[in-house]
């Protein structure tokens, strides 16, 4: 009761012996704490005699909110913010895939822009060029199908038989064909197709696809012909510029420079209003003296090759370059591929008369079956006509060189000249191979 009636009477500070502080004579002061807080003092008296207090935020009371309100509220903006984040990277992934996704689609097509025509080749490299140059990447070790990796670490071709020079990246081989596009496709057959194809350089390539069960399936066997097909270097073969196996495509392929005039025959049965015109006598001349060049080299024992049978000589595998100088396609391909596979390709030849009368019985090609093939390809340039399998080329052949020699040509040809060449075709042509001709001694004649 007595503490009642002084709080009645007014609250005199001076009356509570715990308080201290500063400003108040009736007060101690207050002694320094040790944690660091300043001393502090009563508040003054409000005009009524109370005690003036601080107005505290609602916001700021830590007491102002229940503890289950709070957490929730925070719980909730947590939950919105990586709610967003996976939306947000989820959106991403799926741009990206989507962008990745168009890209591809827009590098296999090929518009009509494309043509084959010499107005709009300079600008069919640039553009390609260009692309390719873009995705360039690294050359990348060569992939083959599984159970089908001659080159890997510890087999036959690890010891340097291919040189690592002739390696293409697939990535580059895909970007130059524009990944196989049908357009780009020159010809196909049971065991291959070829694609024309523009490198990062610039260069226009063949790339010839060559499907793994098409090829011999020993290691050993397959690298001894390619790295033979490496070797062969003359101004009438067609080179190999360099090779590329896909594990995941089950194919090799080979890529050769591309030959802008085609093949040779494509300038045989020519018509009128034909796309290819009627070769003049001396580019004639020039291209059986070519063929007859490449033939010998490959016949011939180099330091650095051995003799070689071409086996498929046909003027389908004879190409002409940008100046008409022929070169023989796939040269040695035949070491590549399973003996089913080649005995295969005969049926043409044979069907066109290129297949020598004694393979019938031996079952063998020989240097002399290239020769036979040559004489039937010289027989086809002179008569400009495909099918010459009923022609019988002697004396009187050579006799009527006006009914021999290809009429487009209008008379315009030397007859020394047709007179040599029918003679080198029936010699060439002749029934016991050892009455033919080596491609040596033919080269002589040929020679003026």
């Amino acid at each position: 009761m007595l503490g009642l009636r002084r709080l009645n009477s007014g609250f005199q500070y001076m009356n509570n012996k715990g308080l201290c502080g500063v400003g108040f004579s009736l007060l101690e002061l207050c002694p320094s704490s040790e944690d660091g807080l300043k001393p502090s003092k009563p508040e003054p008296f409000g005009p009524d005699g109370t005690v003036k207090t601080r107005e505290v935020p609602q916001s700021a009371n830590p007491e102002s909110c229940s503890g289950s309100h709070c957490s929730k509220s925070t719980n909730g903006s947590e939950g919105v913010l990586i709610v967003a984040v996976v939306a947000v990277v989820i959106g991403a992934v799926f741009c990206g895939l989507f962008a990745f996704s168009w890209y591809r689609r827009q590098k296999q097509k090929i518009g009509s822009s494309l043509e084959v025509s010499d107005s709009r080749l300079s600008t069919d490299h640039f553009q390609q060029k260009e692309a390719c140059r873009r995705s360039a990447s690294p050359l990348i070790s060569v992939e083959y199908s599984n159970s089908w990796d001659p080159l890997s670490g510890g087999g036959v071709g690890s010891s340097g038989e291919v040189g690592d020079s002739f390696r293409f990246n697939l990535e580059e081989v895909e970007c130059a064909t524009q990944y196989f596009s049908d357009v780009n496709l020159l010809g196909k057959s049971g065991f291959a197709a070829t694609y024309k194809g523009i490198l990062r350089d610039g260069s226009v390539v063949a790339v010839k696809s060559l499907n793994k069960t098409s090829c011999k399936q020993e290691e050993s066997d397959f690298l001894r012909g390619l790295k033979m097909l490496t070797l062969l270097r003359h101004d009438n073969l067609v080179s190999l510029r360099g090779f590329c196996c896909s594990r995941g495509r089950g194919e090799c392929f080979l890529v050769y420079d591309f030959m802008v005039n085609g093949c040779l025959s494509q300038y045989l049965d020519v018509k009128d209003g034909s796309s290819h015109g009627v070769l003049d006598w001396t580019t004639i001349v020039s291209i059986v003296k070519g063929i007859a060049k490449g033939i010998e080299y490959l016949h011939s024992k180099k330091s650095s090759k051995s003799p070689v049978v071409h086996q498929n000589i046909s003027a389908e595998k004879i190409l002409l370059d940008h100046n008409f100088a022929p070169l023989l396609s796939v040269p040695g391909l035949h070491k590549l591929l399973a003996d089913d596979v080649v005995f295969s390709t005969l049926k043409a030849s044979a069907a066109m008369g290129y297949l020598a009368p004694e393979y019938a019985t031996t079952g063998r090609f020989t240097d002399k079956s290239d020769v036979f093939a040559f004489g039937i390809v010289v027989l086809q340039i002179i008569t400009g006509k495909r099918d010459v399998s009923q022609l019988k080329v002697g004396a009187a052949a050579v006799s009527d060189l006006d009914g021999l020699v290809d009429g487009n040509l209008n008379g315009v040809f030397s007859r020394t000249e047709v007179a040599r060449l029918a003679a080198v075709a029936a010699y060439c042509t002749s029934e016991a191979p050892s009455q033919r001709p080596t491609m040596e001694a033919v080269v002589q004649q040929l020679s003026p």
